[in-house]
């Protein structure tokens, strides 16, 4: 572990903790909102230890909630975590070839984590920043879960501290990088709608996930984009 402290710098250093201070701010809204919304204080603790990603956790819990099933919670976190498979295959070396290595830095993949990772340029520097990252988060957003389902008891109405826009505004801030891409945009946008229009007829839930319908306009576009390319490859060049 020492190495991986010499290996990067101060700066890296200074950025990651202030990546921990503001993801604790937001697990502790997570453990006290989904404490006081009803549901016991293992729920955040034990799915923040075991599942480890905030954005679906936001979701997960979010759709419960509202009053939707636990299928439907299940799905929208796994379809918001579906991000991360990519991310699998740009740190592939980072995390090694043993299971030991691969099945923790698995757990620790988050957004955080292989953003300082993919910021390096070598492997040690990657692989520092990466483990740096991913430990320190997970101890900070771990620690912030617990204090705020403590305080969640006593809180009681998140609402008069505004820490029910938690929810929301995660989940925005998640999606608004993506949104410069013009594609992206109209998806999300026609998703957004899909839901809008079927909430007053459908359990709480299933709106969410007919709004990835709003995805295959994009997935056409990209499919057709990817064949013009192999038709022409001197357009990769252009």
């Amino acid at each position: 572990m020492r190495s991986l402290w010499r290996t990067i710098d101060r700066g890296t250093l200074r950025d990651i903790a202030l990546v921990c201070l503001a993801d604790a701010v937001v697990g502790a809204s997570f453990g006290a909102i989904t404490v006081s919304g009803g549901l016991d204080a293992s729920v955040p603790i034990v799915m923040s230890l075991l599942v480890f990603a905030g954005g679906a956790q936001f979701a997960a819990v979010g759709v419960l909630l509202a009053g939707g099933s636990a299928v439907a919670a299940v799905a929208a976190g796994l379809v918001l975590n579906a991000r991360l498979l990519p991310f699998g295959f740009a740190i592939a070396d980072v995390l090694g070839e043993r299971w030991w290595t691969r099945l923790p830095g698995a757990h620790l993949m988050t957004d955080e984590s292989v953003a300082f990772a993919l910021r390096q340029g070598d492997r040690p520097r990657r692989r520092a920043a990466f483990w740096i990252c991913g430990v320190a988060v997970f101890a900070s957003w771990n620690l912030a879960v617990v204090i705020g389902a403590l305080a969640g008891r006593t809180v009681g109405d998140t609402g008069a501290l505004g820490l029910d826009a938690a929810f929301p505004a995660v989940l925005l801030a998640l999606v608004l990088p993506a949104l410069a891409d013009r594609g992206t945009r109209r998806g999300a946008l026609l998703g957004a709608g899909i839901a809008a229009a079927t909430t007053p007829f459908l359990p709480a839930g299933l709106p969410v996930l007919l709004s990835l319908a709003g995805l295959l306009p994009v997935a056409r576009s990209v499919t057709s984009a990817a064949t013009a390319t192999q038709a022409d490859p001197a357009q990769e060049v252009r």
